[in-house]
């Protein structure tokens, strides 16, 4: 948790203002049209207004003017809605100050898609006297199941380009939590301004100043090859772009190993975390490209604290099928787990997604397996079918999440912008087991 200072009426200062970007999931906007009764034509209208009065009322409750605040009165008006997935950047602006009653008028502006006014008004609030500083906390829900070793000290971790506000953000927090220690790798400029939008105090933080995004990769690769960080942590710059770096020839931080991405997921509904892998980096793999997405998977398992993992390889059918090319992938890798070429792990496969996850649907189809329905990797057939999944357990199932790249010689936090602060502390909390795994055991 990090912690929260307000500003005192005396403090604040016309001109004064304070920026974010959020973007709303299904699941925020779908809640709150059933709250206000949305199923009709036109559903959707009034939960927008509502999400988007709640980001502003966090803003005053948190950073302007923060704790201690009282709200008076307000006037907003919301001429767009908000769509699921849109991005919108929000700005509080204080436009005056009456010092005999400590009111205080902010004006209130949200931009969304192509830069369409999506909401715009003033609202009037009683600034704090007295400086208050609390602790952030968090939405009590589901949260990853990781192991806490706390006596493991902070990674050093290269930021590349931070230059929005939830990534910056982010590596702050998780700095202030004790899991890394984080080198911002982006153009100064650009930081200093995100930092001041946010009232963030950059001072102590280690910056390297580039160019732009591209070179800001091409740094923080430089970093981890010279040994200087021990895990590289995505911004506001494209995976492609980031990756690219990565995998060059020139990088130094190939391995043998395919490089894969991870997702460590926990639902409501299954007694456990598990992974699902690939759903970021490898569109279409080869069977020799899988049997490494399954080496790194099996690896991340253990580190994560599954001695023995249970490895399901996925197809949409538990029997394998000429015709079907991602069963006899399956049944590949499996044959090849039993002649020694994949360790450390037990494999089954096909399995269909419910033989994997349910014992009960394994029972029903009279599957006997040491994987079927408690499976703690999921290996997907392709880059598609794995992305659906997991968005599909993140959006539809409530799925707590964390997104970790393996296979290079440094762990790397592959971020999205649409990740909560929960996921993308928990993807550093696998960069550090990672990090200190590979000190003793490099990949």
């Amino acid at each position: 948790m990090t912690a929260i200072r307000n500003r005192t009426f005396d403090e604040l200062r016309v001109g004064e203002h304070v920026t974010v970007e959020r973007v709303p999931n299904p699941q925020e906007l779908r809640w709150l049209s059933l709250l206000v009764g949305e199923t009709g034509p036109g559903q959707g209208s009034i939960a927008s207004g509502l999400w988007l009065a709640t980001i502003i009322a966090e803003l005053l409750g948190t950073q302007l003017p923060g704790p201690g605040v009282v709200c008076a009165a307000q006037g907003l008006r919301f001429p767009a809605p908000v769509s699921p997935g849109e991005l919108v950047a929000l700005r509080l602006e204080v436009k005056a100050k009456d010092a005999n009653t400590r009111r205080v008028t902010l004006a209130c502006t949200g931009t969304g898609r192509d830069g369409r006014v999506v909401v715009e008004g003033e609202t009037e609030v009683i600034a704090p006297g007295e400086r208050i500083e609390r602790m952030r906390t968090s939405l009590p829900g589901l949260h990853l199941n990781l192991p806490a070793r706390p006596e493991l000290e902070p990674i050093r971790v290269a930021v590349v380009h931070p230059c929005d506000a939830p990534s910056l953000s982010a590596a702050l927090d998780a700095r202030d939590a004790g899991l890394i220690t984080p080198i911002l790798v982006a153009p100064r400029a650009r930081l200093e301004t995100v930092a001041a939008d946010l009232r963030i105090d950059l001072s102590g933080v280690s910056i390297e100043d580039v160019a732009h995004s591209h070179a800001a990769a091409a740094r923080a690769v430089e970093l981890a090859r010279a040994g200087r960080v021990e895990a590289l942590m995505k911004g506001s710059l494209h995976t492609d772009e980031l990756m690219a770096a990565v995998v060059s020839s020139e990088s130094g931080l190939r391995t043998k190993r395919r490089v894969s991405h991870c997702f460590v997921l926990q639902t409501p509904r299954y007694p456990r975390p598990f992974i699902v892998t690939d759903a970021a980096i490898n569109l279409a793999p080869t069977l020799e490209q899988k049997a490494d997405i399954v080496r790194n998977a099996i690896d991340l398992a253990r580190v994560i604290g599954v001695e023995t993992p249970k490895v399901a390889i996925l197809a949409a059918v538990e029997t394998v099928s000429a015709t079907m090319p991602a069963t006899l992938d399956a049944a590949a890798l499996c044959k090849m787990a039993d002649r020694g070429q994949i360790s450390g792990g037990v494999l089954d496969g096909p399995l269909a997604f419910d033989n994997a996850v349910s014992i009960t649907a394994a029972h029903i189809k009279g599957i006997r397996s040491e994987v079927a329905g408690q499976a703690d990797v999921l290996v997907v057939p392709d880059l598609e079918s794995g992305n659906m999944l997991a968005k599909q357990l993140i959006y539809l199932g409530d799925a707590a999440s964390a997104g970790i790249v393996l296979g290079a010689r440094v762990p790397i936090v592959l971020t999205s912008r649409a990740d909560s602060r929960e996921s993308r502390m928990a993807s550093c909390t696998i960069a550090r087991l990672l990090a200190h795994h590979y000190r003793t055991s490099p990949p």
